[in-house]
């Protein structure tokens, strides 16, 4: 950096941010909540929901610089001042020069914390391509034209789905509840062909043809025809009509309570119930019987690249994705769904998830002092 550059440049420079008040945020204390009223000077509404908290240049919630005490008192005022990212373009090597290059003047990812209270929608960002098509078609939806891949890390005890269930099915022997003893893995589209014999109700939806797709194949057959394959039930299920799934899901609900009299609900069931207490009749409620279902401790992270299903349940995360707001949805929503972009988009991978718990991401300290400061500060740094 040249040895002219302002002291005013150099020095720390705190930021307004943005907060989210989205219907599925917890209501009134959260860490949003808190960062927000730390950040703004404005009193928690106990009352309302804070979902999350930006920081970055993305002007569906662009963060603004605080230089002077008349900048503090305009918050919450149509005067917001000068935006971070009017103050990158002045200051383009506070990026650096490698980002400069490759990004221009424009910051090249957005920071969020995330308060989660109940389960936001089934969704999948686009990839670069796509998000350049989807951007000149429909710019009112899409906002931009980047693609959005992200990483979660908890803060808290954080539950998402993530992904299509594995093409091979982990079976622990030894008694319920003690340690595990032994792995087995049982063969190709062993899990899906579980869920299509033992959830009646999604295989109705889905019909004895699409059904048997899956509960034919084998282990001759290639990767795509798999991909086929799920892409076809998954198009099938997300297409139901709002009444057959609405049946189907009072079926599921009059079986699980009757069979929670006598054992208890496995993990999904139990979500699956949870779900359906909080978006009723939705088709995503049956969906979640096709996703792993994934339990993170805090510390622990969860990487989604572009076009990849998934959807946050429950807890709090600070998140760091590509600059981009772009999101297509199916499920366990009120909002607006694209139901054939989603299916049509998505990769179809399919995880095999472990038995063991995700290790703790390692960060090394710089990574953590960005962090630290990002929550307790709501700083920029050149």
């Amino acid at each position: 950096m040249e040895a002219n550059v302002s002291a005013s440049r150099r020095s720390v420079q705190r930021l307004r941010c943005s907060v989210k008040n989205y219907d599925w945020g917890l209501i009134g204390e959260s860490r949003v909540a808190r960062l927000f009223s730390l950040n703004s000077g404005v009193d928690i509404d106990e009352d309302k929901p804070y979902a999350e908290f930006w920081m970055g240049t993305h002007e569906s919630g662009a963060s603004f610089l605080v230089e002077n005490k008349e900048d503090e008192a305009s918050i919450g005022s149509e005067t917001e001042g000068l935006s971070l990212n009017s103050w990158i373009t002045k200051n383009p090597d506070v990026l650096g020069d490698k980002v400069v290059q490759k990004w221009g003047t424009n910051l090249p990812f957005l920071f969020k914390v995330l308060s989660v209270a109940k389960a936001l929608s089934i969704q999948a960002h686009p990839d670069k391509e796509l998000a350049v098509t989807l951007h000149k078609m429909r710019p009112d939806v899409f906002k931009d034209d980047n693609h959005k891949p992200e990483m979660a890390l908890a803060l808290t005890e954080f539950e998402a789905l993530c992904g299509f269930i594995s093409l091979e099915c982990i079976v622990h022997s030894g008694a319920p509840g003690t340690p595990y003893i032994n792995e087995i893995y049982l063969p190709l589209f062993q899990e899906l062909k579980d869920v299509l014999q033992n959830v009646l109700e999604l295989a109705e939806v889905v019909g004895t043809e699409c059904a048997n797709q899956v509960l034919y194949i084998n282990n001759q057959d290639g990767e795509e025809k798999v991909k086929e394959v799920l892409r076809s039930i998954f198009t099938e299920l997300m297409s139901a009509s709002k009444d057959v799934i609405s049946k189907a899901l009072s079926k599921l609900k009059t079986r699980l309570d009757m069979a929670s009299e006598v054992r208890q609900l496995t993990d999904k069931e139990q979500l699956v119930v949870r779900l359906e207490t909080q978006y009723p009749s939705d088709v995503g409620v049956l969906a979640s019987f096709l996703f792993n279902y994934v339990k993170l401790n805090p510390g622990e992270a969860l990487y989604l690249g572009a076009n990849e299903l998934h959807a946050y349940l429950q807890g709090e995360c600070i998140e760091c994705m590509a600059t981009s707001d772009n999101v297509v949805r199916a499920g366990l929503t009120p909002k607006e769904r694209d139901v054939q972009i989603l299916c049509s988009m998505l990769t179809y991978k399919q995880v095999k998830m472990s038995s063991e718990h995700q290790e703790n991401l390692l960060f090394d300290l710089g990574v953590l002092y960005i962090i630290h400061e990002a929550l307790f500060g709501c700083y920029f740094r050149n």
